[in-house]
């Protein structure tokens, strides 16, 4: 099977979304944190760019 060569970006919840627009909890969820200080790594695409752009008041981003 080939390596995967795409970069990854891990992201933390470090605010919580209480209050937030519907939207921007939604952002949250569909980005795979649940909870405070709840850390995923994702692909680096322009999706997951855009999604954490959205919510980026409520996040935190470094490289994987």
């Amino acid at each position: 099977m080939a390596k995967d060569t795409t970069n990854k970006i891990r992201i933390t919840l470090v605010k919580s979304p209480i209050g937030s627009p519907a939207d921007q909890k939604a952002t949250v969820r569909a980005l795979g944190l649940k909870r405070m200080h709840h850390t995923v790594e994702q692909d680096d695409t322009a999706v997951i760019r855009g999604m954490v752009f959205k919510v980026k008041h409520l996040v935190r981003v470094e490289d994987a």
